[in-house]
């Protein structure tokens, strides 16, 4: 079975009231922890407004954690391709993708927050269609052609990239939420997909009728899309025990939904929660929750259940949040890191194998004794010496010595 990686989406969500400058500079530190861990990917977003969204450009975010990093991919989570034109986009990615030596990843959205299309004058009618369009244009600059373009927001006068991206293929992902529009792109250019509906029930469930979508727009356009492209969201906060976790992660959960989701977004049918417990319990109470708040075995079985309702995904990317205080959140990835990733991609599985082995096969090794003592026996002072001889008394550990009492009393019936 292929590995599954693992990587972190920042969106970023942080509470006001936060000095910025150390905001970002935490963010830094968090990327250089998941670097030294082992994650595979992280990812960054694009915001204008709300006040909890506070990276405006991903690129700027990411070239200053390359800088900082070693083995990471790190990927734009998204750039709103409706706010830019397409040219520039394509410039800066192809800079970042130098300038972390070839890490970049090309990720990309029609714009989340309406109030941002607001800010900018953006019909919300069309960004879809931008979207589209702009990818499509610059796929041809990353492959070196020169473009001549109109349209009715941007035009190219005989375009080319002066530099190309340093990665022979540059990943392209589209953002997939609720509508079908990202899957439909994901297959109509045969390109990833990061899916970031599925931190609900209802989106965790959706994920097999939303992979059609993509698999149908292929197969109208003539491409593939692969599952090891497709990258799920999952929020998660882990500690030692269930209680611990819920503990941690329940005033802050509370605040978040209450503040942002409920107060600032406004989103539909959305009520508050009643207490941190409440907040717990409504989040990742039940067999059916999405969202884990509990230990690495609690996430790893949510792991497992996505996989199994959506098929097989490519990537679980789990959502940053500040749920817990600076500090317990560090060690949540850092348990993630540890215990969940190496139980989901067998990385232990030898181990344990070693372990059995050597518990059911002990008569095997019962050799090791007999021929120490043979050893000892060969010397008469040595023989003599046998009986000072014992746990705590050789250099070898006791947990590797041979039992020499056993042995000695089998030579003296001898």
């Amino acid at each position: 079975m292929a590995r599954l990686k693992f990587g972190a989406f920042l969106a970023p969500h942080h509470p006001i009231g936060e000095h910025p400058m150390l905001q970002f500079r935490r963010d830094l530190d968090f990327v250089e922890q998941l670097d030294a861990l082992g994650y595979d990917e992280f990812w960054c977003g694009e915001h204008h407004s709300s006040g909890w969204e506070t990276i405006a450009s991903p690129e700027m975010f990411l070239a200053a954690a390359g800088e900082r990093t070693k083995r990471i991919r790190l990927g734009t989570g998204v750039i709103s391709l409706p706010y830019h034109h397409p040219f520039n986009v394509a410039q800066r990615m192809v800079q970042l993708d130098h300038m972390t030596g070839g890490r970049a990843i090309f990720g990309s959205g029609p714009g989340a927050l309406a109030s941002d299309a607001h800010t900018l004058g953006i019909d919300p009618m069309t960004q879809r269609d931008r979207q589209d369009e702009a990818i499509a244009v610059i796929r041809r600059l990353f492959k070196g052609e020169r473009v001549t373009a109109k349209s009715d927001w941007f035009t190219m006068n005989d375009a080319a990239l002066q530099i190309l991206p340093l990665q022979e293929e540059m990943p392209f992902v589209v953002a997939s939420q609720i509508s079908p529009s990202g899957m439909t792109l994901a297959g109509k250019y045969g390109i990833g997909i990061i899916s970031l509906g599925s931190m609900s029930t209802q989106g965790l469930m959706a994920l097999p009728t939303q992979w059609g979508f993509a698999e149908d727009a292929a197969k109208k356009h003539g491409t593939t899309v692969s599952r090891s492209d497709w990258r799920v969201l999952l929020s998660w906060h882990i500690a030692e025990s269930r209680e611990q976790a819920r503990r941690e992660a329940g005033a802050g959960l509370m605040r978040w939904h209450n503040e942002y989701n409920v107060a600032t977004l406004q989103r539909p049918g959305l009520q508050p929660f009643t207490s941190p417990e409440d907040a717990a319990e409504k989040t990742a109470g039940g067999e059916a929750a999405a969202s884990t708040i509990g230990t690495p075995d609690h996430l790893v079985k949510t792991i497992k259940k996505l996989m199994e309702v959506s098929g097989g995904v490519g990537s679980i990317i789990g959502f940053v949040h500040d749920w817990a205080n600076p500090e317990n959140t560090r060690r949540s990835w850092d348990m993630v890191a540890r215990y969940v990733i190496p139980e989901i991609n067998g990385y232990i599985t030898k181990l344990r194998e070693s372990q059995k082995f050597l518990i059911e096969n002990r008569a095997v090794f019962e050799r090791a004794g007999q021929a120490v003592m043979a050893k000892i026996m060969e010397n008469d002072k040595a023989a003599a010496a046998l009986s000072l001889t014992g746990p705590g008394r050789v250099a070898i550990p006791t947990i590797n010595a041979p039992d020499l009492q056993t042995e000695a009393a089998k030579h003296s019936k001898a």
